[in-house]
């Protein structure tokens, strides 16, 4: 099964990369680099054998299926009794909407809508998760024995009849493994609900049909035009979609099994998640046509919880089903492939480093319409697809793009004496900037009119840092001049409007022509090697580092304000409608909420790809980062995405319905314009020349799409061919200089229309979490009269030492006895000694420290609705032993206890204790000690993975000596390096190193050492330091 990288859909980097198919489907894409101008492979014949593989590795021929309408209207096919559920309640939404009033029939389908909705995006995605998580569909027909001929061999034979009815002739109901025939009974529930979802939603629009008043007749023509061509484009994104995904992804196959890979081209290269996004254009284009207001919100409403869908439950299948864990913080020695272009530095040419080569890196999502077709993948098997192909090149291209870097001298002029890495470059430059992807999401949601990065800048602000202090100045003196109103309404305005013209006119034109000098002549560089002094053997990098540093303070400022100014001119500008049904007032607060959630997501997508390096255009300082385009993410459809950033100004001033806002949005597009033409483009063009790429993906889908209608078009003009080509060349030309000023802003609009909402539900899951640990439900049994207490037993098994103290990130092995009949959901917790005064039930969290007697009875931290239990005639108890180890160890020294709890509730029948987790204090302070007691630590509090600790730590947490004088082995890494799963873990060696040495340092100066050798140095000197303060 070819993995996919762990960071979603956006940015898959890894071989063999998961692709979500919108309206319910995840599939398996390829193992393929994008191949770049390959011709397009024949598709193979449809009598093609396709084969399927079960989890539990059967291998079996994948039967032809037909999809929902042919099967169930076709008249030709037979009629299974749930395609006759199917039809009769379709026939029930006609009659009832036939027979029933307008005012009745449109509240009845607006709560039928809501049930069918309801049933397909919650009821659906919650069994879709628990078969995604612990096969639970399946799990649940074989413990029923629907299709066991010895247990029920009439639900068998009911259940035969209604599948193979429905099959061709390559379709052997015997033959097929259980998963397969559970599949195809799950597919014709889906087919109930979605049918009935979409005929509800159809009834509900057209009982709301309405013809608006106060409109002329052209504006109704277009609103009818405009409906059509969004259903008639619904429709083709959908069955586009169906010929790439097929039956398989369209019913959530590989929930079930797996059936080779996709490849996604067509209408997947116009938008991600079509199916999701433009896919769902059809509501509006119903909305626009009935002329509703509450169609429209209803249909907003539905394609969030589409999206709701989406998040909860098909991209964590995706990561359960093909994500493979990447470590954090790894320090891979940087090779180069070439001779790079000499930088000259004080009359002297440095060389700069080649591309770092790194498989997991240069391994991406292929572009649809450069990979294999989909017909070509549903011939490979899983067995098939373990054989990889070498991947051929293809760069990608983002705005600023991401960098691969090679190695380099150090700061002295010398060469290194392990190459650095990627690692080691983004700790040079970036030291905990305001701009954090790991925080910048959930305050974006409470204020719209700030891009999430802006936002996170409240939440990051914590050091005493000059350009920190200017910043919170400056933010604090605009608050306080928007709320304190001065002289006449008209003299303030004007005031708000000077003030935002001024910031946007520095933010694109100040700032660009600093860049563009930057660019040219590094002007920016220069003034800072003329008027400060740095060491003689610095080479330059000191000028550079503190150069970039001093952009990105000002960048952001200048960012902050140009949008915080903005929002005080629309506030001042903006009052409450007096009628919101009356005139366009609720259209546009509509339109303007929505440009804004535009902007916000546009604005995250970006920096998703771009990262803090491209964010800051680190490309215009950074030399020793060499460039590597990659078209990933929002780039793969369009080249300038932040033009996007004109989407708040627009929404701000459709909201105000103010004059001044809506200039300041033109002016804001035009600046931003000027900046790509004059500043960015040629810097990109200088930077990585034929690299870049000349159409964005949505340009080149449009355009395949427009010439293909005006061929069809051509053919049947006839004679009149000539004149239809002669007027299409002056309407052309008329609008060519139209076009080259608009294009990019069309581009980005139409790309993705996708609303974000996982900001607010990220936060909501957070919130939740941390009020699940502070308060627990205490669920007990009411009667425990059939437990013999007696017979159960809960101990702790003695270390190697042969007592009951664990080192922190030690292994604690706990053995339990249980009598015959015990409940499977019967768990042991680990909980600090003296939090629980009672010994008979537990009313304190175990904060994630615990672990079920039987895990296949948990679904995460949540009992099966299971009754089963354990009974054996030959044994009078169960014995077992539980590990725990990793999150479920208590990582803070002090005493514990273990208790042994009933059924999933929290009654204690048995408990051991107290054990002592401790940290082993360090001996004389020097690096020797200090180093051998990192040796000890650091692979505890890795879980000693061999994947991520040292290589200088053998088994049990020893240095090993290298007979590499250098301390690195062959492939040039350094012995002492580490690397993590998470942050969590660089956490883990902070706590410990507290308790060890008294010393504290937060995580991300943890993963910025990441080896044993400069983690013993840094602790060395900061023990020095304190002792001498």
């Amino acid at each position: 099964m070819p993995p996919s990288s762990p960071k979603g859909l956006r940015q898959r980097k890894l071989c063999g990369s998961a692709v979500m198919h919108d309206d319910g489907c995840a599939n398996l894409q390829c193992h393929s680099d994008a191949i770049v101008d390959e011709p397009e492979k024949p598709r193979p014949a449809r009598d093609e054998v396709v084969w399927g593989k079960t989890p539990d590795g059967q291998v079996f021929r994948v039967p032809t299926t037909h999809d929902v309408l042919t099967a169930l209207f076709h008249p030709a096919y037979a009629k299974s009794h749930l395609d006759m559920v199917s039809l009769s309640l379709l026939g029930f939404q006609l009659v009832l909407f036939y027979f029933l009033s307008r005012a009745v029939s449109k509240r009845f389908f607006l709560f039928y809508f809501i049930f069918w909705r309801a049933a397909y995006n919650a009821g659906l995605g919650w069994v879709l998760t628990k078969q995604s998580k612990k096969r639970w569909i399946v799990r649940e027909v074989q413990r029923l024995g629907w299709l066991d001929e010895t247990r029920c061999p009439a639900m068998r034979r009911w259940i035969r009849a209604q599948l193979a009815g429905k099959m061709g002739k390559d379709y052997s109901f015997d033959d097929l493994p259980l998963e397969y025939n559970t599949w195809l009974l799950f597919r014709q529930l889906v087919d109930v609900i979605l049918l009935n979802d979409f005929l509800a939603y159809c009834m509900f629009a057209f009982a709301s049909f309405r013809v608006p008043e106060g409109l002329s007749l052209p504006v109704h023509v277009l609103r009818w035009i405009g409906g059509i061509s969004l259903i008639v484009f619904n429709i083709w994104v959908k069955t586009e979609a169906h010929n790439v995904v097929k039956d398989y992804g369209w019913y959530w196959g590989d929930c079930f099994f797996q059936r080779g890979a996709l490849v996604f081209d067509g209408v997947f290269e116009l938008a991600p998640h079509p199916m999701y996004s433009v896919g769902y254009a059809g509501y509006y284009g119903l909305s626009l046509i009935v002329g509703s207001y509450p169609v429209l919100f209803v249909s907003l409403t539905a394609h969030a919880a589409q999206f709701a869908f989406l998040i909860f439950f098909e991209n964590p299948h995706i990561e359960r089903m093909y994500g493979q864990r990447k470590p954090i913080a790894v320090r891979k020695p940087l090779l180069s492939d070439g001779i790079s272009k000499p930088r000259q530095v004080g009359g002297k040419e440095m060389p700069v480093s080649g591309t770092y080569h790194d498989d997991s890196m240069s391994e991406s999502t292929p572009a649809a319409t450069e990979g294999e077709t989909a017909s070509e993948s549903e011939l490979e098997t899983e067995t098939e697809a373990d054989a990889i192909p070498t991947p051929e090149s293809h760069p990608r291209h983002g705005r600023k793009p991401s960098v691969v870097c090679g190695a380099m001298a150090d700061s002295g002029g010398r060469e290194s004496r392990h190459p650095v890495s990627q690692h080691d470059l983004h700790h040079k430059y970036f030291r905990r900037d305001v701009v954090s992807p790991s925080q910048h999401r959930s305050l974006a949601v409470c204020l719209p009119t700030i891009p999430p990065v802006v936002a996170c800048l409240l939440m990051k602000i914590m050091s005493i840092r000059s350009s920190d202090f200017m910043l919170v100045l400056l933010i604090f003196y605009l608050c306080v001049m928007s709320c304190l109103p001065t002289l006449s309404h008209r003299t303030t305005l004007m005031l708000h409007f000077a003030h935002a013209c001024a910031w946007c006119t520095f933010h694109s034109f100040g700032l660009g022509l600093l860049l563009r000098a930057q660019s040219q002549s590094k002007f920016i560089v220069g003034h800072f090697l003329k008027n400060y002094h740095y060491p003689p053997n610095d080479n330059g990098d000191g000028a550079v580092q503190e150069a970039f540093t001093n952009w990105k303070a000002i960048y952001n400022t200048s960012l902050c304000m140009t949008y915080i100014s903005l929002g005080g001119l629309a506030w001042k500008t903006y009052s409450l409608p007096d009628m919101w049904s009356e005139g366009d007032a609720l259209l546009r607060h509509t339109l303007g909420a929505l440009f804004i959630g535009l902007h916000a997501w546009a604005a995250r997508e970006s920096y998703e790809v771009l990262g803090v390096f491209g964010w800051f255009y680190g490309d215009f300082f950074a030399e020793d980062f060499p460039a590597h385009l990659e078209y990933t993410g929002i780039f793969r459809y369009l080249d300038n995405p932040e033009l996007m950033s004109g989407a708040s100004f627009l929404g701000l001033a459709l909201i105000s319905g103010s004059k001044l806002v809506g200039f300041l949005a033109v002016m804001r597009f035009v600046s931003h314009c000027w900046f790509l033409k004059t500043v960015e483009n040629p810097h990109m063009r200088k930077l990585y020349g034929e690299s870049l790429r000349k159409e964005a993906g949505f340009v080149k889908v449009i355009k395949n799409v427009a010439t293909k209608n005006a061929r069809l078009l051509e053919s049947r003009a006839g004679r009149h061919a000539p004149d239809i080509k002669r007027v299409a060349k002056e309407v052309k030309g008329t609008f060519d200089k139209v076009f080259e000023e608009t294009a990019d802003v069309v581009e980005e609009f139409l790309a993705k229309s996708k609303p974000k909402i996982s900001e607010v539900v990220q936060e909501t899951k957070v919130l939740l979490q941390q009020s699940r640990e502070r308060l627990i439900i205490t669920r007990v049994a009411n009667d425990l009269s059939s437990c013999d207490i007696a017979k159960y037993k809960l101990s702790i098994l003695p270390n190697q030492f042969g007592d009951k103290r664990f080192h922190l990130g030690e292994p604690i092995h706990v053995q339990w006895q249980a009598p015959q009949g015990h409940s499977r959901k019967d768990w042991v917790g680990i909980y600090r000694v003296a939090a629980n005064k009672s010994t008979l039930v537990t009313k304190t969290s175990s904060f994630g420290k615990w672990l079920p007697v039987y895990d296949e009875e948990w679904d995460g931290d949540v009992p099966l609705n299971s009754n089963h239990r354990v009974s054996s005639k030959s044994v009078e108890s169960e014995t077992g032993t539980l590990t725990f180890r990793g999150s479920t160890l208590p990582w803070k020294v002090g005493q514990y206890e273990v208790r042994y709890h009933h059924d999933g509730k929290y009654n204690v029948l048995s408990m051991d204790g107290p054990f002592e987790v401790y940290v082993e204090k360090h001996g004389p302070l020097d690096f020797d000690s200090v180093k051998e007691c990192l040796a000890h630590i650091v692979p505890l509090c890795l879980d000693n993975d061999p994947s991520l600790i040292p290589l200088s730590c053998g088994e049990t947490g020893t240095t090993e000596t290298s007979s590499d004088a250098d301390g690195a082995n062959a492939d040039g890494r350094d012995l002492d390096d580490f690397t993590f799963w998470s942050e969590g873990q660089a956490k883990r060696i902070s706590t410990a190193i507290r308790e060890a040495f008294d010393v504290e340092y937060a995580p991300e100066v943890i993963m910025a050492d990441a080896n044993l050798t400069t983690l013993a140095k840094r602790i060395l000197v900061s023990k020095q330091l304190l002792v001498n303060s």
